[in-house]
């Protein structure tokens, strides 16, 4: 019952579909936005940004996806390869590895005598010793390896459709204000974004929403600063 209470009240705090999902939508809108915004502070016409935000929208989205694989698929090599050493710790030298195991116990303020009950136990489970083991000397769950392939397509999937946000209005306008227009779906895509983050965190829908907010509005403020110099140059 107990358990089924946790379920329905705690979050996947580790999911990597989620980090990677919230991250990348967040790059693509901010990125987006200020790319198209430096490019509209140059003025060099309707099709031209629109093909930058575009040309932006796949790039981005494929560095984002390839970044997230290499990153996740690194640190779930490196935990493969610890769990490996540890394995063979414990085949070579069982009996050090269980004093060990009591030490690190002890060390938590577990009483001696339940100490030595609890790392003999566990180690007549080789797979739990295991775990045991990686967790309590590294500090590493066996299990957070994360999937690289579904960070990947998280990341890719999110970043396109926050770089499609402030790139919408541009697709489907030939001239006009189109640029506010971009800007009003930057700043509802924005307050968006971080209201999800304040909502999953706890820390506060509204101060989330607007922190996003004004990173966004800094990011394209700079980069239409940049662009109108540069661009009347």
């Amino acid at each position: 019952m107990n358990q089924e209470h946790e379920s329905e009240h705690h979050r996947p705090v580790f999911d990597t579909w989620f980090r990677a999902s919230v991250f990348g939508f967040s790059d693509g809108l901010i990125t987006n936005i200020s790319l198209i915004l430096g490019f509209v502070g140059a003025n060099p016409g309707h099709s031209v940004v629109r093909l930058v935000g575009l040309t932006g929208l796949v790039a981005g989205a494929f560095s984002m996806a390839s970044g997230e694989y290499i990153s996740v698929r690194a640190q779930k090599e490196l935990v493969d390869y610890e769990v490996s050493v540890e394995r063979a710790a414990l085949l070579a030298n069982p009996e050090g590895e269980q004093k060990e195991l009591r030490q690190l116990f002890i060390d938590r303020g577990i009483d001696s005598d339940l100490a030595e009950r609890l790392s003999v136990d566990l180690m007549r489970d080789p797979e739990l010793a295991l775990v045991t083991h990686v967790r309590e000397e590294l500090g590493i769950d066996p299990s957070s390896g994360g999937k690289p392939f579904v960070a990947a397509f998280s990341s890719f999937a999110a970043f396109a459709v926050g770089a499609l946000v402030p790139l919408l209005p541009w697709l489907f306008t030939a001239s006009g204000n189109t640029a506010n227009i971009s800007m009003a779906f930057a700043v509802v895509g924005s307050l968006a974004a971080g209201g999800v983050v304040g909502w999953f965190t706890g820390r506060g829908i509204t101060r989330w929403a607007l922190r996003q907010l004004f990173i966004a509005a800094l990011a394209s403020g700079v980069t239409y600063f940049l662009g109108h110099v540069v661009g009347s140059n």
